[in-house]
């Protein structure tokens, strides 16, 4: 199912992207000077325009993804401690009924009575 999904999306995505591209293959130049535009050192000529929106598009979702990763930090953190505090715990649970299995048969106590049994002698 999940496959499938996956399929169905990215054939959506694919019949979004193609046309897109289709209709925008024409070249541009690309100015990454915004106070001298015609600077021939910082421009990039004959790039496809489609390109162009691909790249936007692709670096907006990794800082977009950076910054979401940025803000899970805190929950990522408590999770680590939280992990280490329930491996502590388990680790003196294992420890006091290793101690309690190596006490019990040699000094013949039983133990506390159960609930059902509430003899006092």
């Amino acid at each position: 199912m999940t496959r499938f999904l996956k399929n169905v999306i990215l054939f959506a995505i694919a019949v979004v992207l193609i046309p897109l591209s289709v209709a925008n293959r024409h070249t541009v130049s690309l100015s990454l000077n915004p106070l001298d535009p015609q600077d021939p050192r910082l421009t990039i000529t004959d790039i496809p325009l489609f390109w162009i929106i691909f790249a936007s598009l692709g670096v907006g979702i990794i800082i977009g993804g950076l910054g979401a990763w940025a803000k899970q930090g805190r929950w990522r953190k408590e999770a680590r401690v939280k992990r280490r505090e329930a491996a502590k715990w388990h680790k003196e649970a294992d420890q006091l009924r290793e101690m309690n299995t190596v006490t019990q048969p040699a000094t013949g106590i039983k133990g506390l009575a159960g609930p059902g049994n509430r003899n006092a002698a």
